[in-house]
């Protein structure tokens, strides 16, 4: 008996071949795959692109500043901070408790304007007692004035009568002691209405006190008492007395105070120019101008103060910041040299095809300039040509910055 295993075909390596029409199918369909995704990526990447190119791109800016009048050169540096001339911590010329305080740090205050008030009910009690006083005076002369009219009527009638024979001497005596008395009870009268008028406006001078005054213009820069505590003149110790209110700085005073070395003062004179860079701005070059060279030295740190004010003030500049100066010293140009038009900061010039270049933010695009650069002067470089002073120059960004890109200045 034979089984269906015996008479079934042997495999052989003959059947081992792979289908010519599914391989061309798959090939196909993994083809159309990578052309996909290829064209995919290719679409992001140009997506990708055309919105960088399309946005505006973020950049730091900076002034372009005009170059000193004949060159300029650094001959001293220093450090110092920024001082206002006129500061005045404000306080009440009595001891008094504070009722109202109307000032709070940043506000502007003007001349005269009412800071605080303090407790002033004695002293308007005071005010009022010494009111009636003056009054009660002011009636008493009015009383004797009016008595003094009568007596002097009746004095007249006296006299004609007396022409006439009918009064007698002994009236016309008493007529005219009653005048000259009450001649001196006014005049009396007249010297206690000014006494009393006086006391008045110590009285009212006194009340005055007690609201305190903004002595000038400018902004409040701390607050210094609450409503309910003490303040005085004068320290009464053990730290719960305050001796001010407010301290007001005016903002225009603000100049520039640097201890320059005994031994490099003969550089530094009045009316030289200087280049001041605040600490809290290290990229902004502000000119500056020696005021004054105080006529002393400190034996103990061998310096001399030095004060410069800020050709042009600004809202950035405050007091007690920290500022570096570089004292200039002016000097001629050679004939033969071309003159400096502008300083721009190091950083804002770039190298493009070997030549120095700089980018200028114009409204929101930018604008690629060629440059003639000349000397470098610390952190600034020379422009002979190719931006004039005021433009905005870009100092920080990305490297592939092309000309009439969107940009947009970082605040």
């Amino acid at each position: 008996m034979s089984s269906n295993h015996e008479h079934s075909p042997k495999p052989s390596l003959s059947d081992l071949k792979i289908d010519h029409e599914a391989r061309t199918r798959d090939s196909g369909t993994t083809r159309t795959l990578l052309i996909a995704a290829v064209v995919l990526v290719a679409i992001a990447t140009a997506a990708f692109f055309l919105i960088r190119r399309g946005g505006p791109v973020s950049v730091e800016v900076a002034t372009v500043r005009p170059a000193p009048a004949g060159g300029s050169t650094t001959v001293l540096n220093a450090s110092g901070y920024v001082e206002p001339r006129r500061k005045a911590t404000v306080s009440s010329k009595i001891t008094g408790k504070v009722t109202q305080v109307l000032v709070d740090e940043g506000m502007l205050v003007e001349e005269g304007q009412v800071l605080a008030q303090l407790d002033d009910s004695d002293a308007r009690r005071r005010y009022d007692a010494v009111r009636a006083q003056r009054d009660v005076a002011r009636a008493s002369l009015e009383e004797i004035e009016v008595n003094l009219e009568d007596a002097e009527r009746t004095l007249r009638r006296t006299l004609d009568l007396g022409r006439k024979g009918v009064a007698s001497q002994q009236a016309l005596d008493s007529a005219t002691a009653a005048v000259e008395g009450l001649e001196a009870r006014l005049a009396v009268a007249r010297r206690n209405l000014a006494s009393a008028e006086a006391q008045l406006a110590v009285s009212a001078q006194d009340l005055e006190n007690y609201t305190i005054r903004a002595p000038f213009a400018g902004v409040a820069v701390s607050k210094d008492a609450q409503p309910g505590e003490m303040v005085s003149p004068v320290s009464a110790g053990g730290g719960f007395t305050r001796t001010g209110i407010s301290t007001i700085v005016d903002m225009s005073s603000l100049e520039i105070e640097v201890d320059v070395n005994e031994s490099y003062i003969a550089n530094v004179f009045p009316g030289q120019p200087a280049d001041a860079v605040l600490d809290a701005y290290p990229d902004w070059h502000i000119p500056a101008t020696v005021r004054t060279v105080i006529p002393t030295a400190d034996r103990q740190k061998a310096t001399v103060k030095v004060r410069l004010t800020f050709d042009r003030l600004d809202p950035r500049i405050l007091p007690d910041m920290g500022v570096k100066v570089a004292f200039l010293e002016i000097r001629p140009v050679e004939s033969d040299a071309p003159a400096a038009v502008a300083l721009v900061p190091a950083g804002a010039i770039r190298n493009v095809d070997g030549r120095s270049v700089v980018f200028v933010l114009a409204g929101e695009r930018l604008d690629r300039r060629a440059v003639s650069a000349g000397r470098s002067l610390g952190s600034e470089v020379e422009i002979m040509a190719g931006v004039t002073p005021g433009e905005q120059v870009v100092v920080n960004g990305p490297d592939d910055l092309e000309n009439g890109q969107a940009a947009r200045a970082e605040n």
